[in-house]
């Protein structure tokens, strides 16, 4: 244990030193020996570590999304190259190289973290052993070994026998209870952080082996920390516990207000904007500029959730602009849909006016026409009216006003014969 400790030791002496300052600073409020100094010491090493790990947390965020976007491509190289392992890496790391993603790039906070999470954990073991290490003196080692969180020793572990755990001054019931109790909630945080993450911030549209893994990690996880965590330390468990309070928090606002395209999250995101949007008639600051103009940006590569988006504003009488902003239109509105395809409603486009619907009698009798509109007919027109009546052979007046009568009637009726010009001779039945 001496040589492992030796080994971190340019990593526990500047931990060490950093406690050591916060104790110095919650002991003058709580008492140097309480385990509120001791314990609010490590859950502000946490904070600090975890402010510095930002910059990577975001690289984190981008490479995640960036793998997720590569999926398919991947896909369709390991099965182009199934057979051939070495050339299938070569594409790999080629797809890698022209995109620019790294795939170590999603661990990266946590291989960061790993450092202090060992420092730490060297520095209260030797608490336990009763061994000064880094800049923690005898003075402070002893508050630190009289210091318990809800009665249970900062050095003490769920595996520690009662000679040990009497020796830090507390009985083994407390250290249990408060370590499984520590462990349970570790464990817990853990898997809703991972759930949430897979059920409200991944693509949907797209079934990747990459949503496979983060399905079998969510599960496997909870798991891990739960067997690791009856060796850990109280203090430990309350460095890892306070970690994974600060990871659900902190992804928690990330899917809140950058979501990844095309998940719920997302959905819920645009929603939330089309409302702020459509009651203040303009996009408000920066942050809403920007997603605006990534989304018009796009134009038909637009998932379902950003299309909706941009159809709602249409339909609200507004246009998204290139540079982020929303002005209103009075054009006509134009809907986009998943094929592509576009439709154009609104002020522009022309109402098609339906033909005013006639009755049957009005159908029958509208080649009758009254006297008046006779007389506007022209002059130079020859119709059937201005024929002398004698001039057809077998003619005469009331002849001709009985065919018009019976005769139009029934030819109507007859359903074999044309309404005008030559008729259709019958076919001879055969006998």
């Amino acid at each position: 244990m001496d040589t492992i400790a030796s080994f971190f030791s340019f990593i526990t002496t500047p931990v060490s030193w950093v406690i050591v300052q916060f104790h110095s600073l919650y002991g003058a409020i709580f008492g140097p020996d309480t385990g509120w100094a001791w314990g609010l010491s490590i859950v502000s090493l946490v904070i600090l570590i975890r402010i510095c790990l930002i910059p990577l947390f975001v690289k984190q965020i981008k490479a995640t999304r960036a793998m997720q976007t590569l999926q398919p491509e991947m896909k369709k190289i390991q099965e182009r190259y199934k057979n051939d392992k070495q050339r299938q890496s070569e594409e790999m790391m080629k797809l890698y190289k022209e995109t620019g993603t790294n795939p170590l790039s999603s661990c990266l906070p946590i291989l960061a973290q790993s450092p202090f999470f060992f420092a730490l954990y060297h520095v209260l073991n030797s608490i336990a052993n009763n061994d000064t290490i880094g800049v923690i003196n005898e003075r402070l080692l002893a508050s630190a070994q009289k210091a318990h969180i809800f009665g249970a020793p900062l050095a003490s572990k769920f595996t520690d026998g009662s000679a040990e755990v009497t020796a830090l001054g507390s009985t083994i019931t407390d250290v249990r209870v408060v370590t499984a109790i520590m462990i349970v909630l570790m464990s817990l945080s853990q898997f809703y952080t991972q759930r949430q993450l897979m059920t409200k911030n991944v693509d949907t549209s797209v079934k990747t082996p990459f949503m496979q893994q983060q399905k079998m990690l969510m599960y496997v996880f909870p798991v891990i920390f739960a067997v690791f965590g009856i060796n850990f330390p109280v203090g430990v468990l309350v460095y890892w516990l306070t970690t994974n309070v600060w990871t659900m928090g902190q992804q928690m606002y990330v899917i809140h207000n950058n979501p990844t395209p095309g998940s719920k999250a997302q959905a819920s995101h645009l929603e939330r904007l089309y409302k702020h949007v459509t009651h203040h008639g303009k996009t408000r600051n920066r942050r809403e500029r920007a997603i605006v103009k990534a989304i018009v940006a796009k134009g038909r590569d637009r998932n379902d959730h950003e299309r909706k988006f941009i159809n709602g504003l249409s339909k609200a009488g507004l246009a998204a602009q290139a540079d982020g902003t929303v002005t209103k239109s009075d054009d006509a509105v134009t809907v986009e849909h998943e094929d592509g395809t576009t439709t154009t409603t609104g002020p522009a486009a022309p109402r098609r006016q339906q033909p005013k619907r006639q009755s049957k009698s009005q159908r029958q009798g509208g080649a009758a026409k009254p006297a008046g509109e006779a007389e506007k007919t022209s002059p130079h027109s020859l119709t059937k009216s201005d024929e002398p009546a004698d001039a057809k052979p077998g003619g005469g007046a009331g002849k001709q006003a009985a065919k018009s009568g019976n005769g139009s009637s029934r030819s109507r009726a007859q359903s074999g014969q044309r309404k005008g010009g030559p008729q259709r001779p019958k076919s001879p039945t055969k006998k």
